[in-house]
């Protein structure tokens, strides 16, 4: 999946149906000049309804498609005939997606499983017909219940990507580079910070043909949670990763600083992130010799609270054995 197509914010208007009205309609035929009321139900509005499709990956089928409109229930007729239900309207949607009401920024519902339908605008009721109202002493109503009228929203929906794997570290650190050496992604690759401007998709195949998908998130910065850099654009991004995978690389000045800084601020926006299971990578390897790696080994070993392991994304060093790990950690 392309940067260019990756679409995660989405704001559209939403338009059930009107219910039908109920019919007045009095029955008459030949030698049956008083029939009496027979007049039929209006059939309901349409919904719009959300649903989720776990063959979707973005939002990008809705980017231009900011009206949804479903369709009105028909009127009641002779006969006790009743209308017939407005059509409803199926908005699919990607597994994270998160419904909020524009106005008040209230989250509605989220959608979690493929298949899962929830209704996000719903159709008018259809009025009952005059022959409900027939009684003993009002035995020709000549009225009946008009039907209800249609609901409107605004919504947003805003993509949590959902991701076995998310790669998190400081712009720059070898993210883009791993996913496309591990993943068919073909991510944007440069020699700069902040080359990866919305999330990237892959799927890591494992062994026995089993595959596990990994989340290539912006690059943090410090203060991010205040809305720094990137912000809030995709730290929302890390909160759906079964497991964080923290990759600094091997030239940083100081490992256990930057993988603090980074847990920091998760911590600040989100502190339920910090309950994910996390493992460091140390990235470019490839630039240490035998010696230099073993004395960072040593180091860390004291210094970080959580597995590490050495890989080279270019040098395609380590790479296995963090598959490896990744894989045990998921299936625990």
């Amino acid at each position: 999946m392309t940067e260019g197509n990756f679409v995660d914010y989405v704001k559209m208007h939403v338009t059930s149906g009107n219910g039908g009205k109920g019919s007045t309609h009095l029955h008459r035929e030949k030698y049956i000049t008083k029939g009496g009321p027979d007049g039929g139900d209006g059939g309901r509005g349409g919904h719009v309804i959300m649903r989720g499709n776990s063959n979707l990956w973005t939002l990008l089928h809705l980017k231009y498609k900011r009206h949804i409109r479903a369709g009105h229930g028909e009127h009641g007729s002779k006969s006790r005939s009743s209308g017939s239900d407005g059509e409803d309207v199926y908005v699919e949607v990607p597994l994270g997606t998160v419904v909020r009401d524009t106005e008040t920024n209230e989250i509605l519902f989220e959608i979690t499983e493929d298949g899962e339908e929830i209704i996000v605008a719903e159709g008018g009721k259809g009025g009952l017909g005059n022959w409900h109202f027939k009684t003993s002493t009002n035995q020709t109503p000549r009225y009946a219940q008009p039907g209800i009228p249609l609901e409107e929203k605004e919504i947003t929906l805003e993509l949590k990507v959902l991701a076995d794997v998310g790669l998190v570290g400081f712009p720059n650190a070898g993210k883009s580079t791993l996913l496309s050496v591990v993943t068919s992604a073909k991510p944007k690759i440069a020699d700069y910070e902040f080359t990866t401007l919305k999330p990237n998709l892959g799927i890591v195949k494992y062994r026995d043909f089993q595959t596990f998908v990994m989340a290539d998130i912006p690059g943090i910065i410090e203060g991010a949670a205040e809305g720094k850099g990137l912000g809030y654009y995709f730290l929302r991004h890390i909160e759906r990763n079964s497991i964080l995978l923290f990759l600094i690389p091997a030239d940083a000045k100081d490992i256990k600083e930057q993988y603090d800084i980074l847990l920091d601020e998760l911590r600040r926006y989100n502190p339920e992130m910090l309950d994910k299971e996390r493992v460091v990578a140390i990235s470019k390897c490839d630039m240490l010799d035998d010696e230099l790696q073993a004395e960072l080994k040593v180091q860390l070993d004291k210094e970080l609270p959580i597995p590490y392991l050495f890989i080279s994304s270019v040098a395609q060093q380590g790479l296995t054995e963090l598959k490896d790990k990744l894989w045990a950690m998921l299936n625990k």
